[in-house]
């Protein structure tokens, strides 16, 4: 099968993206090992070896609950993490002492913590045209921007599944593609849902393509199209054409205008939601947002 074309922020890009295998252990990434946005190039052994001693001891502050080499691991689309290790690097390449650097490090815009609030101040987000479920006149919008390859949107998938099960006539979810640099296949996976889209199957191929749980190969999402029974000449053009890639490429744009750095980022009736994704956390958040609309 013909390979499809990828995206990169704001415009099209050609296939051949390739994720860098990083090992991790319990003491932290290795010296030798490469994480990903993380430009080691120009160190020394000795300086590389403090960077990567100063990323599996400082904290990220993104509200991960993660070191800032763990979380450059498992959530490259995360643009505190990288912040931060760009701020060290640049700092010990520079000649400063471990306490400078981290010193620097927390100097910077992306010392500081990240926003409490557990929903930040509403913006305005496009949604005509985009996949929606959920309650025909909701009180509540969610706008969800999401990758299918990242292993937290895998999660919130589920968590989000939930979420409509509970609130069926009072919430409305709305998807919208972010699809991250880092996973290689997640352009495909967005092309393939929209493709799904146009046939009137975004949600179970939605569905299907989370339970992947990464594992999104050309041949996997073919596949996937076939067992569902779409009309597969329609599906191969509307995964190549031009025009559905310029629909992943304006969710992007969406998303970052919206201040959207990583995924999943989950928008309440346009205020941004700074939580877990879960049930059990939004519930009281959705209640909440229920009574002001109710008074």
């Amino acid at each position: 099968m013909e390979k499809m074309n990828l995206f990169s922020r704001r415009a099209a890009i050609t296939v051949g993206l390739a994720m860098v295998a990083v090992i991790a252990t319990a003491q932290g990434p290795r010296v030798e090992d490469a994480l990903p946005g993380v430009d080691l190039h120009g160190l020394s052994p000795a300086q590389k070896a403090t960077v990567q001693k100063l990323l599996a001891e400082h904290d990220c502050t993104c509200g991960c609950g993660m070191k800032v080499g763990e979380c450059r691991m498992k959530d490259p689309g995360c643009a505190r993490s990288k912040g931060l290790a760009a701020v060290i690097v640049e700092a010990i390449r520079s000649g400063k002492s471990e306490k400078e650097a981290l010193l620097a490090a927390d100097n910077s815009n992306f010392g500081k913590a990240a926003e409490t609030k557990i929903l930040s101040d509403p913006v305005k987000i496009p949604t005509e045209g985009a996949p929606a479920e959920g309650a025909t006149n909701p009180k509540i919008t969610l706008v969800e921007f999401s990758d299918f390859q990242c292993p937290y949107c895998i999660i919130a998938a589920g968590e989000l599944h939930r979420v409509m099960d509970a609130y069926p006539t009072q919430i409305s979810l709305v998807f919208k593609q972010f699809p991250l640099d880092e996973h290689s296949q997640a352009a495909l996976a967005a092309a393939a849902s929209l493709a799904a889209q146009r046939q009137g199957k975004f949600w179970p191929m939605h569905d299907t393509l989370f339970a992947q749980r990464g594992r999104l190969s050309p041949s996997v999402i073919n596949g996937i199209a076939e067992k569902m029974g779409l009309d597969m000449k329609r599906f191969d053009a509307d995964l190549h054409s031009p025009e559905l890639q310029k629909i992943i490429v304006h969710d992007i744009e969406d998303g970052e205008r919206a201040g959207v750095a990583g995924t999943p980022t989950i928008f309440v009736n346009g205020q941004r939601y700074n939580s877990a994704v879960s049930l059990a956390v939004l519930k009281p958040v959705l209640d909440e947002e229920l009574k002001k609309i109710a008074k």
